[in-house]
């Protein structure tokens, strides 16, 4: 095995996917290093989600692997995902309506033995101070930030090796989004692989290590923040930005 094998926390092989009849993935092929952020990007329908579904065993690959530490994992269900170690915090946020923030916390944290500084409620709060301030509110009483952050939190609580965003921060106010960016480079700073699918390039230039931007399906271009910041054609003709 190659060090730069090695060193893949996640690493998704050529895979095909899509809906029925509908192909959505073309040999779609990514990977997160232990400890580095990642991105997703491009414009919407290119298959961004798809392959997070693929990641999380919401969807099956029709061809392809899926490899998280090493081990083969396309095909399993997503308990089995959560289990080894992704944490995701889902498009849309899917926080429970009917949960208080705290019963939203607590009702999926996963200890994990061995771990040097493992997340707990105290800490999530510690995160997002906010969270601890509406901790008997139901979930549905918070506002969008509110949800987002929650979703992070009740992610953290899984205390996973890989925490994966799709669309870290969509219709959300700049100020609030600024403080889901501050905790993102707190949570990498810490030593946490992230992979991030999201429309704000700005500030993911400066927190991720790595891009790979998706048309129609399949990667079209990767390379790290310098390389991407330097060459706006890239930018117009793939992210429309």
């Amino acid at each position: 095995m190659t060090t730069q094998m090695a060193t893949r926390l996640l690493d998704v092989r050529a895979v095909d996917a899509g809906y029925g009849a509908s192909q959505v993935l073309f040999g779609m092929s990514i990977a997160v290093e232990a400890g580095r952020c990642a991105t997703l990007l491009g414009r919407n329908g290119m298959g961004k989600s798809t392959t997070i579904k693929c990641v999380m065993g919401l969807l099956r690959p029709q061809r392809g692997e899926v490899h998280f530490n090493g081990r083969p994992m396309q095909g399993r269900p997503p308990y089995v995902l959560a289990k080894a170690g992704i944490g995701l915090v889902p498009e849309g946020r899917q926080v429970f309506p009917n949960l208080t923030v705290r019963e939203n916390l607590v009702a999926t944290a996963i200890p994990r033995r061995g771990a040097a500084a493992p997340w707990t409620l105290e800490r999530v709060h510690r995160l997002f101070p906010r969270l601890a301030e509406r901790g008997s509110n139901f979930g549905n009483q918070l506002s969008g930030g509110e949800q987002q952050m929650l979703a992070i939190g009740r992610a953290l609580m899984t205390n996973p090796q890989l925490l994966i965003l799709d669309e870290a921060t969509e219709g959300l106010s700049p100020v609030i989004r600024q403080e889901i960016w501050a905790a993102l480079a707190a949570i990498k700073s810490e030593g946490m692989a992230i992979l991030i699918v999201d429309k704000n390039l700005a500030p993911l230039l400066g927190l991720a290590d790595h891009h790979h931007i998706v048309e129609k399906g399949r990667v079209v271009w990767q390379g790290g923040s310098d390389a991407l910041r330097a060459d706006r054609g890239i930018w117009s003709r793939y992210l429309g930005a």
